[in-house]
């Protein structure tokens, strides 16, 4: 049988009441009468009942966890740091699964009979409309991994895609490439198009040759190696820039199965720097995502926002790096 709230009142010589602050963030009790209390409570091995306590307090001490894009091995990476940071500040995350699911109406109203403290809005592939919709809901909400702009109304926690396009096309420069491609992510996602027209625009400026630009239907191995048999079907490309990891691992295979050596026939550019990405068959040149300190900050953030409802929306951005391995040639000396 569980212990009872009244059963340590009686054993600690003090009302149920005082019971009940003890448990209860900020309530007010003496430190005689916490004591007392303490005490009973280890000796019956009482736990104090969340339900009750979230009803104390009208807070429920949950965060949902909204995303998609399950099957890339990136996103264990996304939910391993934001589960473990939200329970180290006793919160507990609610999981949404959105497969597929791209009207935010079905998603908040569910969010609302859970009672969530907040949201954490984890993908790019969802237009900045659906982290509004929480917003216009009455729950704080970060939209991490979102698109960057200067006029957001909602808290964004990620990079900028742009730039990160122009450093691709940047990096292909510095290494004498003149003719390459683009291979993203789904066409729909915020970050390939903001990607997208960043790699464009400067490998114009740069004076490449963008001979194809094609776009892989999700974020897998599969749809980046059917994806980059279109591309060796038309143009022969001397390198090319992966709007992921695992797409970029997809089209690598494709290309030694149609013949080719990688990095002397052909270069490869991925972006977030998965581990696989290290992997000796791989050695994956590619621009890293600081999904740690994106996550930290988000996490720090809704926490904020849970205290602080009213405080106005902030972006965030964290700078991205290339990580030099092995698809790619070696930097010219010219």
């Amino acid at each position: 049988m569980a212990v009872t709230l009244k059963e340590v009142a009686e054993l600690a010589g003090v009302s149920r009441s005082a019971v009940s602050r003890t448990f209860t963030d900020g309530a007010s009790v003496s430190a005689r009468t916490r004591e007392k209390v303490e005490k009973a409570a280890k000796t019956l091995g009482y736990r104090p009942s969340l339900i009750a306590r979230s009803l104390a307090t009208n807070r429920t001490k949950l965060i949902g966890l909204v995303a998609n894009n399950f099957q890339n091995p990136a996103f264990l990476d996304v939910f391993d740091l934001f589960t473990s940071e939200l329970q180290k500040r006793e919160l507990r995350p609610l999981l949404v699964n959105l497969s597929g699911e791209t009207s935010p109406r079905k998603i908040v109203e569910l969010l609302r009979q859970y009672s969530v403290d907040g949201v954490i809005v984890a993908t790019s592939t969802l237009p900045t409309s659906f982290a509004t919709a929480f917003q216009t809901a009455g729950i704080p909400v970060i939209h991490t991994f979102g698109k960057f702009q200067a006029n957001a109304n909602v808290h964004v926690v990620g990079i900028d895609n742009e730039y990160c396009g122009a450093m691709a096309a940047q990096t292909f420069a510095e290494r004498g490439y003149e003719t390459v491609a683009l291979l993203g992510g789904p066409e729909s996602a915020t970050s390939t198009q903001d990607r997208s027209a960043g790699f464009v625009q400067t490998a114009k400026k740069l004076g490449l040759d963008v001979a194809k630009v094609s776009y892989a239907e999700n974020y897998t191995y599969q749809a980046g190696r059917d994806a980059m048999r279109q591309v060796l079907d038309e143009k022969r490309v001397e390198a090319v820039f992966c709007g992921d990891d695992l797409i970029c691992m997809g089209a690598m295979d494709a290309a030694r199965a149609a013949g080719q050596s990688i990095p002397e026939d052909i270069g490869f550019l991925g972006f977030n720097d998965i581990g696989m990405a290290s992997w000796d068959s791989y050695s994956l040149t590619t621009i890293r995502q600081p999904i740690r300190d994106i996550i930290m900050s988000s996490v720090e953030l809704v926490v904020g926002m849970v205290e602080n409802p009213g405080r106005s929306p902030e972006i965030r951005l964290f700078p991205c790096s290339v990580i030099d391995r092995g698809s790619l040639r070696p930097v010219t000396d010219s």
